[in-house]
C-alpha cells in the first residue's frame, strides 16, 4: 500500500532559507523503515521558491509570477539535492518528478503519471513530487502543493495522505488564540476560523483543509499532524492519536470517475432544469438538450462541463459530446452517464 506524505516549506527550509538538514534526515529515516516494513511512499515537497530566494538576492516570497518562476528554477536543484542526499543515507533511491495541474487534467497524461509513478514505487525508489512553478501560470497552476498532494494520493490509490506542517494540526481558531483547541475528528474543521499561512509559502491550513477532503471524499484517509519531532511518520502511520483525521468516504468510484470528479477543471458550466436533474441523480439518465436551461463557457467536445440545478448549485460534472454551440436544437446526448460524476 501507498502513503503519500507532503512536506510545507517550513519543514523543510528554515527562517535563514537554508535546509533543514537534521530534520529531512529524521524523515529519511523513518521513510526508511515504512519502507522496510513492505509500504510505498511518495513524498511531495515544497520548498524550491524558499531555497531559490537568497540565489536571487531575495528575502521575502516575490509576487511577480517571473520572479517567482525563477526563484523556483534555481531552486528545485537544491530541493531535490536535499532529499536526494537525505534519502541516499538511509540506503534509498530518490526520483523527481516535477507537475502541472495540465498533467493531471488531460485523462491521457493523468494515467501516464500513474504508470510512471507506480513503477517508481515498484522499484522501490521515493518520487518526490513538486509544482513545476517554472511553467506553471496562475490559470492552470494547483494553487498550493496541499492540493497537488491530494491529487497524487487519489491518482496513485493510496491508504493514506499525511499533510505534515508547523502546527499539531487544525485547531479551531489561530494556535495560540485563547480558547483555541486541537480538532481532532475532520469533520468539525468547516467551522474553524483559519489564521494567516507561512511567509515562504504558498498554502495555510485552510489549503490543507481542502486537500484532505478532497482526499478523503476520494476514499483516502488523511491526516494533518506536525512535522517536528524524531518520530512522525512512523506513529501516523500505524494509526496513532496525533493530528486531525479524515475518514476516507466508503462510496466507491471508478478510476475515471475520481479522476474527472477530482483533477479535472470545468472549461464550461451547464444549468439543466429539475426534470433533467431528477433524471441523472436518480435514474442514472445521461443528459440531454432537452433539459439544459442555459449554457456558460465556449467549451468544446471532449471538455468536462459542470452541472449545476435551477438554483444554480453545482451537482455534477461531466465530459460534453457536444460543444457549446452545438446545443440548440440538437437531439443527441450532450453528457452521457457512464462519463458523468456526481458530487
Amino acid at each position: 500500500m501507498t502513503i503519500v506524505i507532503k512536506f510545507g516549506s517550513g519543514l523543510v527550509v528554515d527562517e535563514g532559507l537554508r535546509v533543514r538538514e537534521e530534520a529531512l534526515d529524521a524523515r529519511a529515516r523513518e521513510i526508511a523503515a515504512l519502507l522496510g516494513a513492505g509500504e510505498r511512499v511518495c513524498v511531495v515537497s515544497s520548498g524550491a521558491i524558499a531555497l531559490g530566494l537568497p540565489v536571487l538576492g531575495l528575502r521575502a516570497r516575490p509576487r511577480a509570477m517571473p520572479r517567482l518562476q525563477a526563484a523556483s528554477a534555481v531552486g528545485q536543484p537544491l530541493l531535490h539535492a536535499a532529499w536526494a542526499e537525505a534519502l541516499a543515507r538511509h540506503g534509498l533511491q530518490a526520483a523527481q518528478v516535477l507537475l502541472t495541474s495540465s498533467d493531471v487534467e488531460r485523462r491521457a497524461s493523468y494515467v501516464n503519471v500513474r504508470n510512471a509513478l507506480r513503477a517508481l514505487l515498484e522499484a522501490g525508489a521515493v518520487p518526490v513530487v513538486n509544482e513545476n512553478d517554472t511553467t506553471a501560470t496562475d490559470e492552470i497552476a494547483f494553487g498550493d502543493n496541499d492540493a497537488l498532494a491530494a491529487h497524487v494520493a487519489v491518482l496513485l490509490g493510496a491508504r493514506l495522505l499525511v499533510l505534515l506542517t508547523e502546527v499539531e494540526g487544525v485547531f479551531s481558531a489561530p494556535p495560540g488564540e485563547e480558547g483555541s483547541e486541537l480538532i481532532e475528528d475532520g469533520t468539525r474543521a468547516a467551522a474553524v476560523r483559519f489564521g494567516r499561512g507561512s511567509p515562504v509559502g504558498r498554502g495555510g491550513m485552510e489549503s490543507k483543509v481542502r486537500a484532505a477532503e478532497i482526499a478523503a471524499a476520494a476514499g483516502v484517509q488523511t491526516v494533518i499532524a506536525a512535522g517536528h519531532g524524531a518520530e512522525v511518520l512512523e506513529p501516523v502511520a500505524s494509526g496513532a492519536a496525533r493530528g486531525t483525521w479524515f475518514a476516507a468516504s466508503e462510496a466507491t468510484q471508478s478510476a475515471f470517475k475520481l479522476w474527472l470528479r477530482h483533477a479535472v477543471r470545468p472549461a464550461g458550466r451547464i444549468a439543466v432544469d429539475d426534470g433533467a436533474r431528477a433524471a441523472l441523480v436518480e435514474r442514472g439518465a445521461s443528459l440531454l438538450p432537452v433539459g439544459v436551461t442555459a449554457v456558460e463557457g465556449s467549451f468544446t467536445r471532449g471538455d468536462a462541463v459542470e452541472l449545476v440545478d435551477a438554483t444554480g448549485t453545482p451537482f455534477a460534472k461531466g465530459i460534453a459530446s457536444l460543444g457549446a454551440h452545438e446545443i440548440a436544437g440538437a437531439s443527441a446526448e450532450l453528457v452521457h452517464r457512464d462519463r458523468l460524476a456526481l458530487y
